[in-house]
């Protein structure tokens, strides 16, 4: 049932996610490095939140593990992100795909708020393995290609190594709790 359950979420926070993210792919062309920069950001502060709920209501010790984690390592990338559009005088822009993405966050953080012990961690780490695709993909194929400014396309492209690296992290989680 709790595997059926996860499975179920993961699934759903990739539908969620990827047409958001999709959005932004139809009109890569028309996202500016600002909105760029900002869709980044709003997914690091998610992940972020996401990781301090995890830290409040996880159970299993691997799965605080992996929430320590990617509450230092996404805000390590936020405050660079911070430190680049200081540096370079930009300020990021909001736009419909990070508004969505802040939004769709907001209803997977109220839906896990309602799980508690396995359940809670089994769902928070399948959100994260989803959601770290649908991130690492978008990234991938339309963020760093859009990017103009090469030291944002460069802080993108570290950034995604990272990530990915947090995608296996997570489905490593998610198979020792099966």
């Amino acid at each position: 049932m709790f595997v059926r359950r996860s499975a179920a979420l993961a699934a759903a926070a990739i539908l969620l996610s990827s047409p958001v993210l999709l959005q932004g792919a139809r009109a890569a062309d028309k996202l500016t490095d600002p909105q760029i920069a900002h869709i980044a950001y709003t997914a690091g502060v998610i992940d972020i939140n996401a990781a301090k709920q995890a830290q409040k209501k996880a159970k299993n010790k691997d799965v605080k593990a992996f929430a320590e984690d990617m509450l230092r390592d996404h805000e390590a990338v936020n405050k660079q992100a911070l430190a680049l559009v200081k540096k370079l005088n930009v300020t990021p822009e909001d736009n419909d795909t990070s508004k969505a993405l802040s939004k769709q966050a907001s209803d997977k953080l109220a839906e896990l708020d309602k799980l508690n012990g396995a359940a809670f961690d089994k769902a928070y780490v399948a959100n994260e393995v989803a959601y770290h695709k649908t991130v690492n993909g978008a990234l991938e194929t339309q963020l760093i290609p859009s990017a103009s400014n090469a030291e944002l396309k460069s802080l993108l492209q570290t950034g995604l190594k990272i990530f990915q690296g947090h995608e296996q992290h997570a489905e490593h989680v998610a198979a020792e709790l099966k």
